[in-house]
């Protein structure tokens, strides 16, 4: 079995542009950010969430205060969305991610490491619907786009 292994851990900063949201979707494109949702992301508490798939031997640790509670109260459930869905938005994700790791003086230290995903292995729906989420949280917390999506939840 081939194995795959790749640990995301991150370290994410409080940085100023996350001060500068807009609350509610305009002509340039920022996503709704309900005052639920806001509250999470200052959450102060370290948050640690391991997603992973045993039988692919794919693991990811994401540290990021705030994210268990948003996926367990703001993201959409688990079945909303297809697998095929979340595997298509992941690869396009992680193209940029892994863009953006490779360029930090452009991007500063948000994305510190790179996500070893590859679209050809099936990873599973858990996997794939946890990485979707925190992708979704990451942009809005941090006010970023990933894609050519809007990252919204609904």
């Amino acid at each position: 079995m081939r194995t795959l292994t790749s640990i995301l851990i991150l370290f994410v900063f409080l940085v100023a542009c996350s001060g500068n949201k807009q609350l509610s979707q305009n002509e340039s494109g920022t996503a709704d950010i309900s005052a639920e949702e806001k509250a999470i992301f200052e959450e102060k508490k370290p948050d640690t969430v391991r997603i992973a798939n045993d039988s692919v031997e794919y693991e990811i640790i994401i540290i990021d205060n705030g994210f268990y509670s948003w996926l367990n109260s703001i993201a959409q459930p688990r079945g909303y969305y297809s697998q095929n869905y979340l595997e298509n938005r992941n690869n396009i994700y992680v193209i940029n991610w892994n863009q953006r790791v490779m360029n930090p003086g452009r991007y500063g230290d948000l994305y510190q490491m790179r996500i070893d995903y590859d679209a050809g292995t099936d990873y599973g729906y858990e996997v794939n619907y946890q990485l979707y989420n925190y992708f979704l949280y990451f942009q809005r917390k941090y006010n970023q786009r990933l894609g050519p999506f809007i990252p919204r939840i609904n």
